[in-house]
């Protein structure tokens, strides 16, 4: 099984053009994707991307933002450096208060862009994976209110399954506009799917 695995993963289109662009991660094309569809990250943007490693998301990010910008990296494993100067890792727990205000202090502020393309480990039993997935989500999106800018953006990864139209209704309720969309290069059999949130407007957020 893992052999097939692998050689499905090989033979993959993305994974050939992670390879010959120099990117990280043939996920690096689902941020491309999305990116260039809704405009999430624009030149000079501070943005975090929580689940980061091994920094297919945050290579983009740093792309987009340009030297102007600024990419925080979170994840439980450490994430090899990239050469620009704007950017910065974080290991640690995102879960956790300790890493989030770890996160604050090297904001120095707020971000105008939060992204995740994060996912629990899972453990095989279908309802208790979609509720760590959703247990992961709600904390991406509990996070933005005290790291994302008003009017800021929001990209990150759900299944959909148990909690997912609440989850829905909730980051409708916090952002001005909210897609959902299944990128290009994202695995047909993944049952994966991308929020975009654009104009985060918690009461009290301006800033």
């Amino acid at each position: 099984m893992m052999n097939q695995w692998n050689q499905e993963h090989r033979n993959d289109e993305y994974y050939k053009k992670a390879k010959k662009q120099d990117y990280r991660s043939r996920a690096s094309f689902k941020l491309l994707q999305l990116n260039r569809k809704y405009k999430i990250i624009k030149k000079g943007d501070s943005v975090v991307d929580l689940g980061a490693a091994p920094g297919g998301w945050s290579q983009v990010a740093l792309e987009a933002a340009g030297e102007d910008g600024l990419v925080i990296a979170v994840d439980l494993n450490w994430i090899k450096p990239f050469p620009e100067e704007n950017f910065w890792g974080i290991k640690g727990d995102f879960t956790q208060e300790e890493t989030i205000n770890e996160i604050k202090r090297t904001l120095q502020g707020k971000a105008q862009v939060i992204i995740s393309d994060a996912a629990p480990k899972l453990s095989g039993i279908k309802d208790l994976d979609q509720l760590r997935v959703m247990d992961l989500a709600q904390t991406v999106l509990q996070i933005s209110d005290s790291v994302l800018k008003y009017k800021g953006n929001i990209i990150m990864k759900v299944f959909q399954g148990e909690g997912y139209p609440e989850l829905l209704k909730e980051v409708k309720r916090n952002f001005q506009t909210v897609r959902t969309t299944k990128p290009p290069s994202s695995r047909k059999k993944s049952g994966e799917m991308y929020i975009v949130g654009r104009g985060f407007r918690r009461a009290g957020k301006q800033n």
